[in-house]
């Protein structure tokens, strides 16, 4: 599959009848070779540059509102930076979280929410991200004595959802050893279903699929996620009316994310209500979990594939942890070159594919050019914004992102969390996360690749892998 970079795409057009600019089919290809990417088919690297180099100069003069690839960071800044709807209808049911909210709700929920991923809440958590990193490792030991690639993404999947569980909620699921948990079962079922909604166009309209099996199948996980996220809130509720004050609740344990939530007043003294809470509650975890598996698999799968960059980042990690044998908050910081194979990573394979929104204002970029209030846009997460600032896009280079190359470049230039004001309010999570699950792998196992099961890239609700991603792994001594 093509690397592609950053677009943003135009889906409502007015083709210009009077405009021979394109050469007939030029304009029309190339929004072809861009919504192929959405769709989960592949169009040739070579390909895709050729009609970008080729035809986009030509194509944003055919169209009264313009078809083309934004590629400039300057102009993803002002379409970035403006004032977007988010547009996530067909996911709804779940919760109206911060996903799917908008205007001065989203405003109020994002103030609220913010203090919940502080540096002081989320330094406790480190402890319990490593514990289920431990978890999912030893399921790989035990797995690797059957001499067979192991298939990551769903052990992953699973060590992320534990870990938001134990470090968010305080709340001990055992879903790595316990597959069975029904609740567990439906978080995942619910990721599943949103994406083949997605995929199925008459099913996008609300009436239609609820009337549809997989419609009701929807609401029924939803009542099920719903129910448990309800039992969950109102048993922390009676605890905090025990311990009464969040001083306290500090002597005996760490706060967490619920806790925050709880807590959260504005300005008037108002909190969330408690269908406000149980939408975050269900929003972060299902958001939160599948991204961050999938960000741990293709890591895993890129340090496989370039053992010399893997074997530096192991020996940094040994050289911080020194007879350690697990990640504390304080070696983040030290860990330069594992982070910086981490966002080279996140450039080529980005968990999040494509970001859908709707303008709520004009847009007016640098050149003139308006994109008008209603527009859909979508913008795909892939690569770096443009061709002219980086050499060698499909390479996996890690010293892109050293201090020397990284100095002077663009704040969008590279945008793994999104960027303004509605970017990743969990990034410095999933980043630990990352940090936390590649340190402890790579000081148990050596990573190779799978020759035989090379992974297909499939852009979804996340980055995965049509045929899973499998890889090699050999116990350390």
């Amino acid at each position: 599959m093509a690397i592609s970079p950053p677009h943003v795409l135009v889906p409502r057009l007015w083709w210009s009848c009077h405009s021979g600019a394109c050469g007939g089919s030029a304009g029309l290809q190339l929004w072809w070779s861009c919504c192929s990417h959405t769709c989960g088919r592949s169009t040739g690297a070579t390909d895709h540059w050729t009609l970008r180099r080729h035809y986009c100069e030509l194509s944003r003069y055919s169209f009264i509102f313009w078809l083309d690839c934004i590629m400039a960071p300057e102009m993803i800044h002002c379409l970035v930076g403006s004032d977007l709807t988010s547009s996530f209808a067909l996911c709804s049911s779940i919760g109206q979280g911060l996903l799917i909210l908008n205007g001065p709700k989203w405003f109020q929920h994002r103030r609220l929410l913010t203090p919940g991923f502080h540096y002081d809440l989320l330094k406790p958590y480190v402890t319990m991200m490593a514990d289920s990193v431990c978890v999912m490792l030893d399921k790989w030991e035990q797995l690797i004595m059957q001499d067979k690639s192991v298939e990551l993404f769903e052990h992953v999947s699973l060590m992320t959802l534990d870990s938001i569980m134990k470090s968010a909620f305080s709340y001990q699921s055992n879903c790595q050893t316990d597959s069975e948990n029904l609740y567990i079962q439906t978080v995942m079922d619910l990721s599943l279903m949103v994406q083949q909604r997605i995929q199925t166009p008459l099913h996008h309209n609300h009436l239609v699929y609820w009337l549809s099996s997989q419609g009701r199948r929807f609401r029924k996980a939803c009542r099920l996620a719903h129910k448990h996220t309800d039992k969950v809130i109102r048993e922390r509720k009676e605890t905090l009316k025990d311990e009464q004050e969040l001083e306290k609740i500090q002597t005996r344990r760490h706060l967490d994310f619920l806790d925050i939530l709880l807590n959260a007043k504005d300005e008037n003294g108002a909190g969330l209500s408690n269908e406000d809470l149980r939408a975050e509650v269900d929003t972060f975890m299902f958001e939160g979990h599948d991204t961050t598996a999938s960000g741990i698999s293709w890591l895993l799968y890129c340090m496989a594939l370039h053992p010399e960059h893997q074997q530096r980042c192991r020996e940094e990690i040994k050289d911080i942890l020194g007879d350690r044998d697990t990640v504390q908050w304080d070696d983040f910081g030290k860990m330069t070159y594992t982070t910086m194979c981490i966002k080279e990573t996140l450039r080529l394979y980005p968990p999040v594919p494509l970001v859908a929104r709707e303008l709520s204002a004009p847009v007016t970029f640098v050149d003139g050019r308006t994109l008008p209030k209603g527009l859909s846009v979508a913008k795909l997460n892939n690569s770096f914004i443009t061709m002219c600032l980086y050499h060698s896009l499909q390479v996996f280079n890690p010293l892109r992102f050293s201090p020397e190359n990284s100095a002077g470049r663009h704040s969008y230039a590279f945008l793994p969390f999104a960027a303004g004001p509605r970017n990743c309010i969990g990034q410095q999570f999933a980043m630990n996360e990352l940090k936390v699950a590649l340190a402890l792998t790579l000081l148990r196992f050596e990573l190779s690749p799978d020759p035989a099961k090379p992974p297909i890239k499939i852009p979804q609700l996340v980055l995965r892998s049509k045929n899973g991603i499998h890889l090699h792994l050999k116990k350390l001594q």
